[in-house]
């Protein structure tokens, strides 16, 4: 049988700490969890723009830092998901066209075929885009290609130039201890109201027995 006095004592203990404080306290761990998950995302769009920037410039050895620089952060901060991945759009253009000028270049029997396609282009576009490129590749098809019509034999692969790197569930940074608090509160009220509710149906049944 548990004691009467003992039982009295630990319900005041646990009613002096009420439960709509627990739940102020919960709400506002809450905010802070989510505004620190909001950085770490914002931090993931600002290394994924610097990263669409470098592609746009050229520079392969900037393009190979800034991926390493947004592999690192997302791999090690919850929240940063890529999505689809990051599409280095502008390098595969650029391999494209390489390729192109070397498939349909001068050694075609009706002159540099990717010559004559890009006067038809160039003017239209303001540099490369899908659009050039799609634009391009139409007016090529319609020459056979320097040795015979075009296999497409080391033409670049789209899908390799789309990077994508994994978001950890749950990272010890200040996102994450944050939510690890939220839980630690809400476990503190589900075990408050479970304590609260044991010990007044003791003594109840006490006062039963008495």
């Amino acid at each position: 049988m548990v004691d009467k006095k003992q039982a009295r004592r630990s319900l005041k203990d646990l009613q002096r700490v009420k439960t709509w404080q627990l739940v102020v306290l919960l709400l506002l761990a809450g905010f802070i969890a989510a505004t620190f998950l909001r950085l770490n995302n914002i931090g993931m769009v600002e290394r994924r723009t610097a990263v669409m920037n470098a592609d746009e410039s050229g520079d392969q050895e900037v393009i190979i830092q800034r991926l390493s620089a947004l592999q690192r952060y997302v791999s090690s901060h919850m929240n940063t998901d890529l999505g689809r991945g990051v599409y280095l759009e502008s390098s595969y253009n650029r391999d494209v066209t390489l390729w192109q000028t070397k498939q349909y270049g001068d050694s075609n029997p009706n002159g540099n075929i990717y010559q004559k396609a890009q006067e038809v282009c160039a003017p239209r576009f303001s540099g490369y885009s899908a659009e050039y490129l799609r634009c391009t590749t139409d007016e090529l098809a319609k020459y056979p290609a320097a040795e015979g019509p075009s296999d497409g034999s080391g033409k670049p692969v789209q899908d390799t130039y789309v990077h994508s790197f994994a978001s950890p569930s749950w990272s010890p940074d200040f996102a994450g201890w944050s939510l690890v608090l939220c839980a630690v509160i809400a476990l503190l009220i589900v075990v408050r109201l479970l304590a609260l509710g044991v010990l007044k149906l003791l003594l109840r049944k006490h006062y039963r027995n008495a």
